[in-house]
């Protein structure tokens, strides 16, 4: 049985927010490159870097916010985040960890 979508019925939009403060205030990564990775990487309908409306990536001073209208796992973030990390040789470094206080934010 297919489900009909009313309308009027609202998007479900998740919001994940990567706070890299502590790096960045050591000078051991820099924000615009991470946010370029970003957006560069996640995947949309099976193509990297093809973001359209449905995926949007803003950075506000030391933090990232990925806001998701299509179903996108937070595990995907955190995978792409050591993906970064390696890739600039800080990965024996640094940890990705989420918050004990917001389920939708990682820190570094």
């Amino acid at each position: 049985m297919v489900q009909k979508t009313t309308p009027g019925a609202k998007k479900k939009v998740a919001t994940f927010v990567i706070d890299c403060s502590k790096p960045v205030d050591d000078k051991i990564m820099e924000i615009a490159s991470f946010e370029k990775f970003l957006q560069d990487k996640i995947k949309v309908n099976g193509k990297a870097g093809a973001l359209g409306d449905a995926v949007k990536v803003t950075r506000d001073k030391s933090k990232i916010s990925v806001t998701a209208e299509i179903a996108l796992a937070k595990r995907y973030l955190k995978y792409l985040t050591k993906k970064y990390l390696k890739k600039n040789g800080v990965r024996d470094w640094l940890r990705v960890i989420a918050s004990n206080k917001d389920r939708n934010v990682y820190e570094l």
